[in-house]
């Protein structure tokens, strides 16, 4: 542990509880193998924490610069790359996205039937490239298994990493129903992936360069990429998958891992390998109002845009939401371009600040951005699926709880 709390505002024996309450409760429980928790407030590194093992089976402890699968934390990223773009007028929000995906011209919204025999109906609009950045496409995920369309996806493999590439992801959409007409409700999905895909269309660029070239270069992202180079494997994490009758089962050996080697499939919804370093730095940009250490990725208005609310009548994910996901809480919560944006902080139950910008991966991982008290959090363990236990909530009270000032 590492707590440097002068000048940052926070209490020194409120931040030992997060430490306290992480080890005693989850690993020494086993519950996690390894856990980090940075906290950045006032300018300043205010607590660092590292407990546990990054390598149960090989017995590496959790260090400041281990590399995790950031899974859905990969999502920011590429909603900011896209809207790099936005600022160049290169797009519009309200775009069709149609423009520039022929293809999707033709899509429909699912009424009833199975994978083959669909019935379907026009959508009311077209969707837009606001809809993506939001999640209220009607496109969807194939793990959440809820209905035919979810069906769909699992049997096309759309957005799994040993998919061929962007280009054949966008092939297969084209040819599955909508959930919905967009606009109409809020449903995670490969939304980001497609996002991902305009990157390069309008930039030109594949996926990676862009990032390099206008986000991990100039904020100093080092050790963020599609996968990690051979000569970091020995700091990168063992994921784990949540056993219930004992301690996680090993889910991917960091030594075998298909991370260690480059994918053709650039996610731009779930595909980067990153450490807590590099992602505080990329929260300290949106905290910055777009800047970081003289280095400008995104206006501040632009920032703002980002960061309000972009439900369909200015509503909470608890009207509109399609199904549940873990990231998340519902109540108080909207969604803006790219992360969740706390609303009301009384109706969450937990405590934080209206303006909030959050979002999780499916290891697990999590990291939320507060402007009035000038603050990130960026929490890192690898835990299949993520929403097992309910340590992102803890650690929000254990945090705020450290505030004084």
């Amino acid at each position: 542990m590492k707590t440097g709390i002068e000048n940052s505002g926070m209490s020194y024996d409120r931040l030992c509880r997060i430490d306290d309450h992480i080890a005693g409760n989850y690993i020494e429980t086993g519950k996690l193998t390894g856990s980090l928790v940075a906290i950045y407030r006032k300018g300043r590194l205010a607590h660092v924490s590292t407990l546990g093992l990054m390598d149960r089976e090989r017995d590496k402890p959790v260090q400041w610069d281990t590399i995790y699968r950031i899974f859905s934390m990969t999502k920011p990223v590429t909603s900011t790359a896209l809207m790099m773009l936005f600022e160049k007028g290169l797009l519009q929000l309200d775009d069709p996205v149609h423009r520039y995906i022929p293809s999707f011209k033709k899509l429909q919204v699912y009424v009833s039937g199975m994978d083959g025999s669909f019935e379907t109906r026009p959508p009311e609009r077209s969707m837009t490239i606001k809809d993506l950045l939001s999640h209220q496409s009607g496109f969807t995920y194939d793990f959440l298994k809820e209905n035919e369309i979810d069906a769909a996806y699992s049997a096309r493999g759309i957005g799994g990493r040993n998919q061929k590439d962007l280009k054949s992801m966008i092939d297969s959409l084209s040819e599955i129903p909508l959930l919905f007409s967009p606009g109409d409700k809020w449903n995670y999905s490969v939304s980001t992936d497609v996002c991902g895909y305009l990157v390069e269309l309008i930039s030109g660029q594949s996926l990676d360069t862009f990032f390099y070239e206008n986000i991990f270069e100039p904020l100093g992202m080092g050790d963020t990429g599609f996968y990690v180079p051979p000569t970091e494997i020995h700091r990168f994490s063992a994921n784990y998958l949540y056993n219930l009758n004992g301690s996680p089962k090993l889910l991917d050996d960091p030594q075998r891992s298909n991370f260690t080697k480059p994918p053709t499939f650039l996610s731009g919804g779930g595909g980067l390998v990153s450490t807590a370093a590099d992602y505080l730095a990329f929260c300290r940009m949106i905290l910055g109002g777009g800047e970081l250490n003289q280095k400008r990725i995104l206006a501040r208005k632009t920032i703002e845009l980002m960061s309000a609310n972009h439900l369909t009548g200015g509503v909470d994910l608890a009207e509109v939401a399609s199904g549940r996901w873990s990231e998340t809480s519902y109540q108080g919560i909207g969604f803006g371009l790219g992360f969740s944006v706390v609303k009301d902080p009384s109706m969450t139950l937990v405590p934080g600040s209206s303006g909030e910008l959050a979002w999780g991966g499916m290891a697990s991982t999590a990291f939320w951005i507060d402007p009035l008290e000038d603050m990130a959090v960026v929490f890192m363990t690898q835990l299949v699926p993520s929403g097992t236990y309910n340590i992102r909530r803890e650690l929000r009270t254990l945090v705020y709880s450290a505030i004084e000032d």
